[in-house]
């Protein structure tokens, strides 16, 4: 066939259709060999992080990534976006008027892969493990609306929630709310390694090399009793060590498919590629990259400085540059497909200002330039991340505000100083956990924040964020929305950059490659089928 890139439509909520192209079709086909994906992700169980794929402690998109086709949740984002659908449940619904009792009915004849009984007492002890836990990676915030778990039978979980949550079955359908085992998951304890017991379509063996695993083999689980279609027996998961050497490996037939993350050179000459082996599938996505503050530290505690960056960085220069248009502006942390975004601060600071921020310094008395050092991850997010916090520094040092040194580290090493507070100002990325505005403010600002910030404003918090959530209608919350996004633009806890689009790249006999990522960053791999190359 002749080399094309398909691309999904970008709107949130839209059924992306079956496309009649090579790696389009969802008619996957079981058996045959193992499907290979590649991807970048580093999977590292270290002294700080010892149990990275523990449900209630994994909270990064690539771990989650595994934990999803081995660990069942009662609901699940449905396979062309939109609301969350039950999956390990039979149904589920809010029982009340005002969203704070949520109750639902597990699947008849439930069982973990090894065959025991799943019961209504073991998503309780789930949910309660790791509310109870508080593991350092903040996932706990997710579930911060539980007040209790109420069991009525073996099928019946009745969740009483403390405040008003029309997010809820979303924050339901999230690893962290995962069923496990309990006679392998201790209650008050971490599991650590690389070892996973679950209900979901796979069970799951690691191959580790030393503290790292490199491989993850998925084996289609006989006992799985869920909503989900699975096209094949079996499939593993490669981790390269960068994007060029995943790129070699599905040249030569290595692999399959590549998942994440390519790089903006890779993905330009498989756009343009004549080759018939491989085809480029664009992606709806929802990836947004940004800059986190420690706003206690000595640097940046001013948010006169922190809105001088604010004013100082050009985002279209910054795309332009680093990622073309694999990539957009954002001026606001929740993206512009999804309800509720407002380009809060384009509306605060508009273009790009060397005066402007200057004044901004000298009315708070701040000397400059400003010395300050920001840190980046080298492996977590693409090779080109590297580039962009060079295009950044570059920018801010340029307008002699500014001196700005940068520091890259490698993820099992940068998430865990970020969360200890040792970066004065870090860049981070955010595929979200499910597509709703919510999940792209309470995650940054609510208390148990990811970033384990220190900043904390109190509308934001006590009346806001319940405002939203209390509208099962979205569009209904967009006043209470928009408002924190414009508190967020003035004290700059935070700064938006990008927007980022996603890609998959799969040999040509690969089927079901329209549905291997949702616009959430979900990997599916029950979607993928082996069928006859063109």
């Amino acid at each position: 066939m002749n080399r094309k890139t398909l691309v999904l439509p970008a709107a949130v909520g839209l059924l992306a259709p079956v496309l009649a192209a090579c790696g389009g079709s969802d008619s996957g086909s079981g058996g045959g060999d193992a499907i290979v994906v590649g991807t970048t992700d580093r999977f590292t169980a270290s002294k700080d992080a010892p149990a990275p794929l523990d449900p209630a402690f994994a909270y990064d998109v690539g771990t989650w990534n595994i934990l999803r086709q081995t660990t069942q949740t009662l609901m699940i984002q449905p396979r062309g976006d939109g609301e969350p659908v039950p999956e390990a449940a039979e149904k589920c619904g809010f029982t009340d008027t005002g969203n704070e009792r949520y109750a639902c009915t597990l699947r008849d004849g439930l069982k973990f892969a090894n065959g025991d009984a799943i019961t209504a007492e073991d998503v309780k002890y789930s949910i309660e493990r790791a509310l109870s836990i508080e593991a350092d990676s903040q996932v706990y915030g997710l579930l911060s609306t539980v007040d209790t778990v109420e069991t009525q039978g073996d099928r019946e979980v009745i969740f009483h929630l403390n405040t008003a949550d029309a997010t809820f079955p979303y924050k339901l359908s999230t690893p962290v709310a995962g069923i496990v085992n309990k006679d392998v998951y201790e209650k008050d304890k971490l599991r650590e390694g690389f070892e996973l017991d679950g209900s979901g379509p796979y069970t799951m063996k690691a191959e580790v090399d030393g503290d790292v695993m490199t491989k993850a083999v998925f084996t289609k689980n006989p006992n799985y009793k869920g909503s989900l279609e699975v096209n094949n027996d079996k499939v593993e998961i490669v981790s390269f060590e960068d994007a060029e050497a995943m790129g070699t490996a599905i040249d030569k037939g290595d692999i399959d498919v590549m998942a994440r993350t390519m790089t903006p050179d890779q993905i330009r000459k498989l756009s343009t590629s004549t080759d018939s082996k491989v085809d480029l599938i664009e992606v709806a996505g929802l990836e947004i990259r940004y800059l986190g503050f420690n706003t206690d530290a000595p640097t940046v505690k001013d948010k006169a400085v922190r809105q001088a960056m604010a004013q100082l960085i050009d985002r279209s220069a910054l795309v332009s540059q680093v990622y073309g248009s694999q990539a957009e502006p954002l001026y606001s942390m929740v993206p512009a497909t999804v309800t509720g975004h407002s380009n809060s601060f384009f509306n605060k600071y508009g273009d790009p200002s060397v005066p402007k921020a200057k004044a901004m310094l000298e009315d708070a008395g701040i000397e400059t330039p400003v010395k300050l050092t920001m840190h980046y991850t080298t492996d977590h997010y693409g090779a080109a991340t590297k580039q962009e916090f060079e295009v950044l520094q570059k920018q801010l040092n340029d307008s002699g505000l500014f001196d700005v040194d940068i520091e890259g580290l490698p993820w099992d090493k940068f998430r865990p100083a970020e969360l200890k507070g040792e970066y004065d100002v870090f860049g981070m990325g955010w595929f979200p956990d499910f597509p709703d505005a919510d999940n792209f403010i309470a995650p940054f600002l609510d208390k148990d924040n990811t970033l384990n910030s220190p900043y904390a404003n109190p509308e934001i918090r006590n009346t806001l964020i319940p405002e939203s959530r209390r509208e099962a209608d979205r569009l209904s919350a967009v006043d209470s929305l928009t408002e924190i996004q414009d508190i967020t633009a003035t004290d700059v806890p935070v700064i938006p950059l990008w927007q980022g689009k996603q890609y998959v790249a799969a040999r040509d006999d690969i089927t079901g490659t329209a549905y291997l990522l949702n616009s959430s960053s979900t990997l599916q791999v029950w979607e993928l089928g082996r069928g006859v190359s063109g």
